[in-house]
């Protein structure tokens, strides 16, 4: 097993450096480093393999088990009345070979239109090993931060529904110790997402063709700041999701989905400092230490120090094409790109998926950086899942008592 051998605030970094974003206070000067960070970034991290082919794009594609995450309020167009799905994904593999992220969901129907899901994320970050500032080793830890979730979906038309999941999330990034003279504790809060989902069918009965229109809006991880022991605390990554998707089959049997969608981070934008008498002095922009929860949330779409342009430069966009057939077989092919202002994440998709009996299903999905030397490059993702109807249920559970 490779260790990774960081201070901790290393360690806070591998978090979604926040860190740095401190760091900025000096040199905020530099536009290409006014990213907004936060910790439990994990919680934006694409967990199945199906989305994460198509670009990490999702809210509005067409709903599996997985929509606990990225649209609850997909659940209730599910056609089977059970389903659970699990994904697996080796982080930063090319650093490091003892960081994993995975994602386990399940949903049941309990009455028409209504459906309940549960969720657990977990993301491992390894052992750690700890320094102080003249080397010396303090001692070992294996970080990792996790996240439970309830999920209500319902439909309030043919053509639209909503969801709602509660969430609790923790963040042990060092257990309970003292590092450097600082103490230092894990970090948890609670959260919640709003979604809403519409789509519109057209059918031709004769020649079997199909053609649905969907939409998607999510707005997830709201939620109170986090602390890890000191008296600072740090927005976690609220993001807002807005995205649309088109499917067409012409003869029911060869599909294509496309998919778009749109995120911004719902976190303050890093301001401009100077240093004035050997401390800093905001000169532009708002300091995300001296906002509020609600404030900084919702101010995000207005804080960037150079204006709307800059705001727009916050928004990612993620796309992707998935083609089936016969409901059996998928390819997968998307692009996901972030400014250079703002990260200068870029990457191509790849990916696909079989399906089983009608009930069981395989999905994969691997990503290309367009730049080299990128820490996510290689990453890959798979998928299982399992979905029953309601006949199919009673038949397996006779089946276990047996």
């Amino acid at each position: 097993m490779n260790r990774l051998f960081v201070s901790l605030s290393s360690a806070f970094l591998l978090c979604g450096g926040f860190m740095t974003a401190q760091a900025q206070l000096v040199t905020g000067q530099d536009t290409t480093g006014r990213i907004p960070t936060t910790p439990l970034a994990f919680l934006n991290f694409s967990p199945d393999a199906r989305s994460a082919a198509l670009g990490d794009a999702g809210v509005a594609l067409s709903p599996d088990a997985n929509a606990t995450y990225w649209n609850p309020a997909k659940l209730p167009y599910l056609k089977d009345d059970f389903g659970v799905s699990l994904s697996y994904t080796p982080w930063l593999r090319n650093l490091v070979d003892d960081m994993y992220f995975t994602y386990l969901t399940g949903y049941k129907k309990v009455a028409k239109g209504q459906v309940v899901a549960l969720s657990v994320n977990y993301f491992d970050l390894g052992v750690l090993d700890f320094r102080n500032n003249v080397g010396a080793n303090t001692g070992t830890f294996n970080s990792r931060e996790f996240m439970v979730g309830a999920t209500y979906g319902r439909q309030l038309g043919e053509n639209f529904s909503v969801g709602l999941t509660l969430k609790y999330v923790n963040s042990n990034l060092a257990g309970s110790s003292i590092v450097n003279n600082i103490s230092i504790r894990p970090a948890s809060t609670a959260a919640g997402d709003i979604s809403a989902y519409y789509k519109k069918e057209f059918n031709n009965e004769e020649t079997g063709s199909n053609l649905t229109w969907s939409w998607g809006l999510m707005i997830s991880n709201l939620g109170g700041k986090v602390s890890y022991g000191s008296s600072d605390k740090y927005f976690i990554p609220t993001n807002f999701k807005l995205g649309t998707g088109l499917s067409f089959t012409a003869d029911g049997r060869n599909r294509f989905n496309f998919v778009l969608d749109a995120n911004k981070l719902m976190v303050p934008t890093p301001p401009v400092y100077v240093i004035q008498n050997n401390q800093p002095v905001v000169v532009r922009g708002r300091d995300p230490r001296d906002l509020s929860t609600l404030g900084g949330i919702f101010g995000s779409f207005a804080d960037a120090p150079d204006g709307f342009s800059e705001e727009l430069k916050e928004i990612m966009i993620s796309t992707g094409v998935e083609y089936w057939y016969n409901d059996v077989f998928a390819a997968r092919f998307g692009y996901f790109s972030e400014s250079r202002m703002k990260g200068d994440r870029k990457y191509f998709t790849v990916g696909f998926g079989a399906r089983f009996q009608e009930k069981y299903g395989v999905d994969f999905a691997y990503l290309m950086p367009q730049r080299q030397g990128s820490p996510l490059a290689q990453t890959l993702r798979i998928s299982l899942s399992m979905n029953l109807k309601k006949k199919d249920r009673t038949l397996l559970e006779e089946e276990l008592e047996n």
